[in-house]
Protein backbone atom coordinates (compact mmCIF):
# COMPACT_ATOMS: atom_id res chain seq x y z
CA UNK A 1 0.00 0.00 0.00
CA UNK A 2 3.03 2.30 0.42
CA UNK A 3 3.42 3.17 -3.28
CA UNK A 4 -0.32 3.77 -3.62
CA UNK A 5 -0.33 6.08 -0.59
CA UNK A 6 2.54 8.12 -2.05
CA UNK A 7 0.70 8.54 -5.35
CA UNK A 8 -2.43 9.64 -3.50
CA UNK A 9 -0.53 12.30 -1.57
CA UNK A 10 0.92 13.67 -4.77
CA UNK A 11 -2.48 14.28 -6.37
CA UNK A 12 -4.46 17.07 -4.79
CA UNK A 13 -7.77 16.39 -6.53
CA UNK A 14 -8.47 12.86 -5.30
CA UNK A 15 -10.73 13.74 -2.39
CA UNK A 16 -12.65 16.28 -4.42
CA UNK A 17 -13.60 13.65 -7.04
CA UNK A 18 -14.81 11.12 -4.50
CA UNK A 19 -13.59 8.50 -2.04
CA UNK A 20 -14.12 4.91 -3.26
CA UNK A 21 -13.80 1.58 -1.46
CA UNK A 22 -13.21 -1.50 -3.64
CA UNK A 23 -14.01 -4.86 -1.99
CA UNK A 24 -12.99 -7.96 -3.94
CA UNK A 25 -11.27 -11.18 -2.82
CA UNK A 26 -9.61 -11.32 -6.26
CA UNK A 27 -6.59 -9.17 -5.33
CA UNK A 28 -5.45 -8.54 -8.91
CA UNK A 29 -8.93 -7.48 -10.01
CA UNK A 30 -9.26 -5.14 -7.02
CA UNK A 31 -5.87 -3.50 -7.62
CA UNK A 32 -6.54 -3.15 -11.33
CA UNK A 33 -9.88 -1.43 -10.71
CA UNK A 34 -8.23 0.94 -8.23
CA UNK A 35 -5.50 1.85 -10.74
CA UNK A 36 -8.09 2.63 -13.41
CA UNK A 37 -10.05 4.96 -11.12
CA UNK A 38 -7.04 6.62 -9.48
CA UNK A 39 -5.71 7.49 -12.92
CA UNK A 40 -8.68 9.87 -13.38
CA UNK A 41 -8.50 11.42 -9.92
CA UNK A 42 -10.51 9.26 -7.51
CA UNK A 43 -9.20 8.28 -4.08
CA UNK A 44 -9.37 4.48 -3.76
CA UNK A 45 -8.95 2.08 -0.85
CA UNK A 46 -8.86 -1.68 -1.43
CA UNK A 47 -10.13 -4.51 0.77
CA UNK A 48 -9.42 -8.08 -0.33
CA UNK A 49 -12.29 -9.60 1.64
CA UNK A 50 -15.74 -8.76 2.92
CA UNK A 51 -14.79 -8.66 6.60
CA UNK A 52 -11.89 -6.30 5.92
CA UNK A 53 -14.25 -4.15 3.82
CA UNK A 54 -16.74 -3.83 6.70
CA UNK A 55 -13.95 -2.74 9.04
CA UNK A 56 -12.84 -0.06 6.56
CA UNK A 57 -16.45 1.19 6.18
CA UNK A 58 -16.51 1.81 9.93
CA UNK A 59 -13.28 3.82 9.83
CA UNK A 60 -13.82 6.14 6.85
CA UNK A 61 -16.71 7.85 5.06
CA UNK A 62 -16.87 6.73 1.43
CA UNK A 63 -18.86 8.18 -1.46
CA UNK A 64 -18.96 4.91 -3.41
CA UNK A 65 -18.45 1.22 -2.68
CA UNK A 66 -17.58 -1.26 -5.43
CA UNK A 67 -18.05 -4.81 -4.14
CA UNK A 68 -17.94 -8.29 -5.54
CA UNK A 69 -21.14 -10.23 -4.85
CA UNK A 70 -19.54 -13.63 -4.26
CA UNK A 71 -16.81 -13.71 -1.60
CA UNK A 72 -15.65 -16.30 0.89
CA UNK A 73 -16.22 -14.61 4.25
CA UNK A 74 -18.87 -11.86 3.90
CA UNK A 75 -20.81 -11.64 0.62
CA UNK A 76 -21.71 -8.55 -1.38
CA UNK A 77 -25.35 -8.49 -0.25
CA UNK A 78 -24.24 -8.12 3.37
CA UNK A 79 -21.76 -5.41 2.34
CA UNK A 80 -24.62 -3.58 0.60
CA UNK A 81 -26.87 -3.78 3.68
CA UNK A 82 -24.21 -2.69 6.15
CA UNK A 83 -22.90 0.12 3.91
CA UNK A 84 -26.41 1.63 3.71
CA UNK A 85 -26.80 1.38 7.49
CA UNK A 86 -23.49 3.14 8.12
CA UNK A 87 -23.97 5.87 5.50
CA UNK A 88 -27.38 6.43 3.86
CA UNK A 89 -25.80 8.52 1.09
CA UNK A 90 -23.22 5.97 -0.08
CA UNK A 91 -23.61 4.59 -3.61
CA UNK A 92 -22.97 0.86 -4.08
CA UNK A 93 -22.07 -0.83 -7.37
CA UNK A 94 -21.74 -4.63 -7.40
CA UNK A 95 -19.41 -6.84 -9.47
CA UNK A 96 -20.82 -10.10 -10.76
CA UNK A 97 -19.86 -12.95 -13.08
CA UNK A 98 -21.97 -14.00 -16.07
CA UNK A 99 -23.52 -16.81 -14.08
CA UNK A 100 -24.78 -14.68 -11.19
CA UNK A 101 -26.57 -11.80 -12.93
CA UNK A 102 -29.81 -12.72 -11.13
CA UNK A 103 -27.98 -11.93 -7.87
CA UNK A 104 -27.05 -8.52 -9.25
CA UNK A 105 -30.71 -7.83 -10.06
CA UNK A 106 -31.59 -8.74 -6.48
CA UNK A 107 -28.91 -6.30 -5.28
CA UNK A 108 -30.51 -3.53 -7.37
CA UNK A 109 -33.82 -4.21 -5.63
CA UNK A 110 -32.05 -3.88 -2.25
CA UNK A 111 -30.56 -0.47 -3.09
CA UNK A 112 -27.48 -0.94 -5.28
CA UNK A 113 -27.26 1.79 -7.94
CA UNK A 114 -25.67 -0.34 -10.69
CA UNK A 115 -23.89 -3.63 -11.46
CA UNK A 116 -20.88 -4.52 -13.60
CA UNK A 117 -20.12 -7.90 -15.21
CA UNK A 118 -16.60 -9.29 -14.95
CA UNK A 119 -14.20 -8.94 -16.67
CA UNK A 120 -14.58 -5.16 -16.46
CA UNK A 121 -14.37 -2.78 -19.38
CA UNK A 122 -12.07 0.11 -18.38
CA UNK A 123 -14.06 2.89 -20.04
CA UNK A 124 -17.32 1.37 -18.83
CA UNK A 125 -16.04 1.31 -15.24
CA UNK A 126 -15.10 4.99 -15.32
CA UNK A 127 -18.41 6.07 -16.87
CA UNK A 128 -20.58 4.02 -14.49
CA UNK A 129 -18.67 5.27 -11.45
CA UNK A 130 -19.01 8.89 -12.58
CA UNK A 131 -22.77 8.50 -13.16
CA UNK A 132 -23.27 6.79 -9.78
CA UNK A 133 -21.46 9.58 -7.94
CA UNK A 134 -23.38 12.28 -9.83
CA UNK A 135 -26.65 10.55 -8.90
CA UNK A 136 -25.70 10.39 -5.21
CA UNK A 137 -24.73 14.05 -5.25
CA UNK A 138 -28.23 14.93 -6.48
CA UNK A 139 -29.70 12.83 -3.66
CA UNK A 140 -27.61 14.77 -1.13
CA UNK A 141 -28.66 18.12 -2.61
CA UNK A 142 -32.35 17.17 -2.52
CA UNK A 143 -32.07 15.92 1.05
CA UNK A 144 -30.36 19.14 2.12
CA UNK A 145 -33.14 21.15 0.45
CA UNK A 146 -35.76 19.09 2.29
CA UNK A 147 -34.03 19.80 5.60
CA UNK A 148 -33.90 23.53 4.93
CA UNK A 149 -37.60 23.52 4.01
CA UNK A 150 -38.33 21.56 7.18
CA UNK A 151 -36.56 24.18 9.28
CA UNK A 152 -38.59 26.93 7.67
CA UNK A 153 -42.01 25.33 7.34
CA UNK A 154 -42.04 22.56 9.94
CA UNK A 155 -40.86 18.99 10.39
CA UNK A 156 -43.00 16.06 9.33
CA UNK A 157 -46.27 17.95 9.72
CA UNK A 158 -45.29 19.59 13.03
CA UNK A 159 -46.52 23.19 13.06
CA UNK A 160 -45.06 25.88 15.28
CA UNK A 161 -42.82 28.91 15.27
CA UNK A 162 -42.38 29.47 19.02
CA UNK A 163 -38.90 29.24 20.46
CA UNK A 164 -39.68 25.97 22.27
CA UNK A 165 -41.02 24.38 19.08
CA UNK A 166 -38.06 25.54 16.98
CA UNK A 167 -35.64 24.03 19.49
CA UNK A 168 -37.65 20.81 19.61
CA UNK A 169 -37.75 20.52 15.79
CA UNK A 170 -33.98 21.14 15.56
CA UNK A 171 -33.39 18.36 18.10
CA UNK A 172 -35.67 15.96 16.19
CA UNK A 173 -33.77 16.67 12.98
CA UNK A 174 -30.45 15.94 14.71
CA UNK A 175 -31.53 12.56 16.10
CA UNK A 176 -33.86 11.32 13.34
CA UNK A 177 -31.23 9.39 11.38
CA UNK A 178 -29.78 7.73 14.48
CA UNK A 179 -31.13 4.71 16.37
CA UNK A 180 -31.02 6.47 19.73
CA UNK A 181 -33.91 5.81 22.16
CA UNK A 182 -36.22 8.81 22.63
CA UNK A 183 -38.60 9.61 25.49
CA UNK A 184 -41.25 12.25 24.68
CA UNK A 185 -43.01 13.90 27.62
CA UNK A 186 -45.93 16.30 27.63
CA UNK A 187 -49.55 16.75 28.58
CA UNK A 188 -52.34 14.90 26.80
CA UNK A 189 -53.14 16.41 23.42
CA UNK A 190 -49.76 18.06 22.81
CA UNK A 191 -48.94 15.77 19.85
CA UNK A 192 -46.48 13.21 21.21
CA UNK A 193 -47.38 10.54 18.65
CA UNK A 194 -47.05 13.12 15.85
CA UNK A 195 -43.47 13.80 17.01
CA UNK A 196 -42.72 10.07 17.11
CA UNK A 197 -44.04 9.62 13.56
CA UNK A 198 -42.05 12.61 12.30
CA UNK A 199 -38.83 11.17 13.77
CA UNK A 200 -39.55 7.76 12.22
CA UNK A 201 -40.45 9.18 8.79
CA UNK A 202 -37.14 11.06 8.71
CA UNK A 203 -35.08 8.09 9.88
CA UNK A 204 -33.20 5.37 8.03
CA UNK A 205 -35.99 2.99 9.12
CA UNK A 206 -38.78 4.84 7.32
CA UNK A 207 -39.29 2.01 4.79
CA UNK A 208 -40.26 -0.24 7.68
CA UNK A 209 -43.32 0.36 9.91
CA UNK A 210 -43.76 2.47 12.99
CA UNK A 211 -45.74 0.17 15.30
CA UNK A 212 -47.65 1.93 18.13
CA UNK A 213 -48.76 0.40 21.42
CA UNK A 214 -50.82 2.29 24.00
CA UNK A 215 -49.61 0.72 27.24
CA UNK A 216 -52.37 2.35 29.30
CA UNK A 217 -55.12 0.70 27.25
CA UNK A 218 -54.08 -2.87 28.12
CA UNK A 219 -54.53 -5.02 31.18
CA UNK A 220 -51.30 -6.25 32.84
CA UNK A 221 -52.08 -9.76 31.56
CA UNK A 222 -52.17 -8.60 27.93
CA UNK A 223 -49.14 -6.29 27.86
CA UNK A 224 -46.55 -9.07 27.50
CA UNK A 225 -48.55 -10.83 24.80
CA UNK A 226 -48.87 -7.58 22.85
CA UNK A 227 -45.18 -6.75 23.21
CA UNK A 228 -43.57 -10.17 22.74
CA UNK A 229 -46.33 -12.35 21.20
CA UNK A 230 -47.42 -15.79 22.40
CA UNK A 231 -47.53 -19.41 21.38
CA UNK A 232 -50.71 -21.39 20.88
CA UNK A 233 -51.89 -22.73 24.25
CA UNK A 234 -49.63 -20.41 26.27
CA UNK A 235 -52.61 -19.34 28.38
CA UNK A 236 -56.39 -19.64 28.45
CA UNK A 237 -57.74 -18.14 25.24
CA UNK A 238 -54.44 -18.43 23.31
CA UNK A 239 -55.94 -20.46 20.48
CA UNK A 240 -53.29 -19.54 17.90
CA UNK A 241 -49.70 -18.34 17.65
CA UNK A 242 -49.40 -14.56 17.67
CA UNK A 243 -46.54 -12.23 16.78
CA UNK A 244 -45.92 -9.35 19.17
CA UNK A 245 -45.30 -5.68 18.42
CA UNK A 246 -41.53 -6.17 18.58
CA UNK A 247 -41.65 -8.69 15.73
CA UNK A 248 -43.93 -6.49 13.63
CA UNK A 249 -41.57 -3.55 14.22
CA UNK A 250 -38.41 -5.49 13.28
CA UNK A 251 -36.01 -3.12 11.45
CA UNK A 252 -38.54 -0.36 12.13
CA UNK A 253 -39.68 1.66 15.15
CA UNK A 254 -41.78 0.68 18.16
CA UNK A 255 -43.73 3.55 19.75
CA UNK A 256 -44.62 2.86 23.39
CA UNK A 257 -47.29 5.40 24.31
CA UNK A 258 -47.98 5.99 28.02
CA UNK A 259 -44.92 3.92 28.85
CA UNK A 260 -45.27 4.81 32.54
CA UNK A 261 -48.22 2.41 32.76
CA UNK A 262 -46.21 -0.73 31.94
CA UNK A 263 -46.43 -3.15 34.91
CA UNK A 264 -43.24 -3.67 36.96
CA UNK A 265 -42.94 -7.36 36.09
CA UNK A 266 -43.09 -6.51 32.37
CA UNK A 267 -40.54 -3.71 32.81
CA UNK A 268 -37.91 -6.31 33.77
CA UNK A 269 -38.50 -8.26 30.54
CA UNK A 270 -38.58 -5.10 28.44
CA UNK A 271 -35.21 -4.04 29.87
CA UNK A 272 -33.77 -7.46 29.00
CA UNK A 273 -34.98 -7.08 25.41
CA UNK A 274 -33.43 -3.63 25.07
CA UNK A 275 -30.11 -4.90 26.40
CA UNK A 276 -29.97 -8.16 24.42
CA UNK A 277 -31.96 -7.49 21.25
CA UNK A 278 -33.96 -10.71 21.70
CA UNK A 279 -37.59 -11.41 22.59
CA UNK A 280 -39.22 -14.64 23.73
CA UNK A 281 -42.89 -15.23 23.03
CA UNK A 282 -45.09 -16.07 26.00
CA UNK A 283 -45.17 -19.87 26.31
CA UNK A 284 -41.91 -20.36 24.39
CA UNK A 285 -38.24 -20.81 25.32
CA UNK A 286 -36.89 -19.94 21.86
CA UNK A 287 -35.33 -16.43 21.62
CA UNK A 288 -36.03 -14.36 18.50
CA UNK A 289 -33.60 -11.68 17.35
CA UNK A 290 -35.15 -8.24 16.75
CA UNK A 291 -33.71 -4.93 15.56
CA UNK A 292 -36.05 -2.22 16.78
CA UNK A 293 -35.74 1.47 17.60
CA UNK A 294 -37.71 2.50 20.69
CA UNK A 295 -39.58 5.81 20.98
CA UNK A 296 -41.61 6.20 24.18
CA UNK A 297 -44.06 8.82 25.40
CA UNK A 298 -45.62 9.70 28.72
CA UNK A 299 -47.83 12.36 30.28
CA UNK A 300 -46.69 11.35 33.76
CA UNK A 301 -43.59 12.13 35.82
CA UNK A 302 -41.44 9.01 35.51
CA UNK A 303 -39.13 10.40 38.22
CA UNK A 304 -42.08 10.44 40.63
CA UNK A 305 -43.03 6.88 39.65
CA UNK A 306 -39.43 5.82 40.38
CA UNK A 307 -39.63 7.43 43.85
CA UNK A 308 -42.86 5.51 44.47
CA UNK A 309 -41.22 2.24 43.41
CA UNK A 310 -43.53 1.86 40.38
CA UNK A 311 -40.95 2.27 37.61
CA UNK A 312 -37.44 0.85 37.24
CA UNK A 313 -34.73 3.49 37.20
CA UNK A 314 -32.46 1.42 34.91
CA UNK A 315 -35.26 1.08 32.34
CA UNK A 316 -35.97 4.81 32.56
CA UNK A 317 -32.39 5.67 31.59
CA UNK A 318 -32.53 3.13 28.76
CA UNK A 319 -35.65 4.77 27.34
CA UNK A 320 -34.64 8.42 27.74
CA UNK A 321 -31.24 8.58 26.04
CA UNK A 322 -32.66 11.69 24.35
CA UNK A 323 -35.55 13.35 26.23
CA UNK A 324 -37.96 15.61 24.33
CA UNK A 325 -40.49 17.77 26.15
CA UNK A 326 -43.57 19.17 24.39
CA UNK A 327 -44.73 22.41 25.99
CA UNK A 328 -48.50 22.83 26.50
CA UNK A 329 -50.28 25.14 24.08
CA UNK A 330 -50.88 27.80 26.76
CA UNK A 331 -47.09 28.25 26.99
CA UNK A 332 -46.63 28.78 23.25
CA UNK A 333 -49.58 30.93 22.27
CA UNK A 334 -47.76 32.37 19.26
CA UNK A 335 -48.23 28.96 17.59
CA UNK A 336 -52.03 29.21 17.86
CA UNK A 337 -52.62 31.41 14.74
CA UNK A 338 -50.49 28.99 12.64
CA UNK A 339 -52.41 25.99 13.93
CA UNK A 340 -55.77 27.72 13.43
CA UNK A 341 -54.91 28.52 9.82
CA UNK A 342 -53.76 24.95 9.20
CA UNK A 343 -56.91 23.39 10.70
CA UNK A 344 -59.21 25.80 8.83
CA UNK A 345 -57.65 24.73 5.52
CA UNK A 346 -57.85 21.04 6.44
CA UNK A 347 -61.47 21.03 7.58
CA UNK A 348 -62.62 23.37 4.80
CA UNK A 349 -61.34 20.79 2.34
CA UNK A 350 -62.84 17.85 4.25
CA UNK A 351 -66.28 19.46 4.61
CA UNK A 352 -66.16 21.16 1.18
CA UNK A 353 -66.55 24.71 2.51
CA UNK A 354 -65.08 27.89 1.07
CA UNK A 355 -63.77 29.31 4.36
CA UNK A 356 -60.81 31.60 3.83
CA UNK A 357 -59.92 32.64 7.39
CA UNK A 358 -61.05 33.81 10.81
CA UNK A 359 -62.07 37.25 12.12
CA UNK A 360 -59.63 38.95 14.44
CA UNK A 361 -61.96 39.05 17.45
CA UNK A 362 -62.52 35.30 17.27
CA UNK A 363 -58.79 34.64 16.86
CA UNK A 364 -58.07 36.83 19.91
CA UNK A 365 -60.40 34.67 21.99
CA UNK A 366 -58.72 31.49 20.76
CA UNK A 367 -55.28 32.93 21.47
CA UNK A 368 -56.11 33.94 25.04
CA UNK A 369 -57.93 30.68 25.95
CA UNK A 370 -55.98 28.31 28.24
CA UNK A 371 -56.50 25.13 26.12
CA UNK A 372 -56.43 22.43 28.82
CA UNK A 373 -56.79 19.84 26.03
CA UNK A 374 -53.91 21.42 24.08
CA UNK A 375 -53.63 21.01 20.29
CA UNK A 376 -56.20 18.21 20.23
CA UNK A 377 -58.81 20.50 21.83
CA UNK A 378 -57.95 23.33 19.41
CA UNK A 379 -58.30 20.98 16.46
CA UNK A 380 -61.75 19.83 17.57
CA UNK A 381 -62.81 23.44 18.23
CA UNK A 382 -61.85 24.54 14.70
CA UNK A 383 -63.60 21.50 13.22
CA UNK A 384 -66.75 22.50 15.14
CA UNK A 385 -66.48 26.10 13.92
CA UNK A 386 -66.01 25.08 10.29
CA UNK A 387 -69.00 22.76 10.41
CA UNK A 388 -71.42 25.36 11.88
CA UNK A 389 -70.10 28.34 9.88
CA UNK A 390 -72.42 29.81 7.22
CA UNK A 391 -70.00 32.37 5.83
CA UNK A 392 -66.55 32.59 4.29
CA UNK A 393 -64.85 33.53 7.56
CA UNK A 394 -65.09 32.12 11.08
CA UNK A 395 -66.56 34.58 13.61
CA UNK A 396 -67.27 34.97 17.32
CA UNK A 397 -70.69 33.44 16.71
CA UNK A 398 -69.03 30.21 15.54
CA UNK A 399 -66.99 29.75 18.73
CA UNK A 400 -67.93 26.76 20.88
CA UNK A 401 -69.97 28.03 23.84
CA UNK A 402 -67.58 26.55 26.41
CA UNK A 403 -64.64 28.53 25.01
CA UNK A 404 -66.55 31.78 24.44
CA UNK A 405 -68.11 31.65 27.91
CA UNK A 406 -64.75 31.08 29.63
CA UNK A 407 -63.27 34.10 27.86
CA UNK A 408 -66.11 36.54 28.70
CA UNK A 409 -64.38 38.12 31.65
CA UNK A 410 -65.92 40.89 33.82
CA UNK A 411 -64.90 44.47 33.18
CA UNK A 412 -61.65 45.44 34.93
CA UNK A 413 -61.82 47.24 38.25
CA UNK A 414 -60.59 50.67 37.21
CA UNK A 415 -60.76 51.87 40.82
CA UNK A 416 -57.82 49.57 41.59
CA UNK A 417 -55.71 51.66 39.19
CA UNK A 418 -56.20 54.83 41.21
CA UNK A 419 -52.94 56.29 42.42
CA UNK A 420 -50.90 54.79 39.58
CA UNK A 421 -49.30 57.02 36.97
CA UNK A 422 -50.54 56.97 33.38
CA UNK A 423 -47.16 55.66 32.26
CA UNK A 424 -47.42 52.73 34.67
CA UNK A 425 -50.99 51.98 33.50
CA UNK A 426 -49.80 52.04 29.88
CA UNK A 427 -46.90 49.74 30.74
CA UNK A 428 -49.29 47.24 32.40
CA UNK A 429 -51.70 47.43 29.43
CA UNK A 430 -48.94 46.79 26.89
CA UNK A 431 -47.46 43.92 28.90
CA UNK A 432 -50.84 42.21 29.36
CA UNK A 433 -51.77 42.62 25.69
CA UNK A 434 -48.45 41.09 24.61
CA UNK A 435 -49.11 38.20 26.96
CA UNK A 436 -52.56 37.70 25.43
CA UNK A 437 -51.12 37.60 21.89
CA UNK A 438 -48.30 35.25 22.87
CA UNK A 439 -45.69 37.93 22.20
CA UNK A 440 -46.99 38.77 18.71
CA UNK A 441 -46.17 42.48 18.47
CA UNK A 442 -48.09 43.04 15.25
CA UNK A 443 -51.27 41.63 16.80
CA UNK A 444 -50.69 43.56 20.04
CA UNK A 445 -50.30 46.85 18.16
CA UNK A 446 -53.60 46.29 16.34
CA UNK A 447 -55.46 45.48 19.57
CA UNK A 448 -54.01 48.58 21.27
CA UNK A 449 -54.89 50.74 18.27
CA UNK A 450 -51.36 52.04 17.71
CA UNK A 451 -48.76 51.55 14.99
CA UNK A 452 -46.06 48.91 15.24
CA UNK A 453 -43.28 51.51 15.33
CA UNK A 454 -45.03 53.26 18.20
CA UNK A 455 -45.30 49.96 20.06
CA UNK A 456 -41.62 49.19 19.50
CA UNK A 457 -40.68 52.61 20.85
CA UNK A 458 -42.81 52.12 23.97
CA UNK A 459 -41.35 48.65 24.53
CA UNK A 460 -37.90 50.19 24.53
CA UNK A 461 -39.01 53.02 26.81
CA UNK A 462 -40.61 50.66 29.34
CA UNK A 463 -37.86 48.03 28.90
CA UNK A 464 -40.37 45.33 28.00
CA UNK A 465 -39.12 42.32 26.02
Amino acid sequence: MGERDERRKGTGDFESKGAILIIDDDRNHARGSADVLESVGYSCDVATGGREGLEMLQRRQYDLVLTDLVMGDVDGMEILRRAQEINPFVAVIVFTGHGTIENAVEALKKGAVDYLVKPLDIDGLRIRVQKALERQELVKINRDLERRLDRRFGFGGIIGNSESMRKMIDLCQQIAETDVAVLISGENGTGKELIARAIHENSLRKKRPLVPLNCAALSPQLVESELFGHEKGAFTGATFQKKGRFEYADNGTLFLDEVGDIPLETQVKLLRVLEGGEITRVGSNEPIKVNVRIISATNRSIEKLIEEGRFREDLYYRLKVVPIHLAPLRERRQDIPLLVDHFIKDFSRIYKKAITGIEREALNVLTSYSWPGNVRELKHAIENMVVVSRGNSLTLDNLPESIYRSERKPSPDFNSLAGISLKEVEKILIRNTLSQTGGNRQEAAKILGIGERTLYRKLKTYQLS
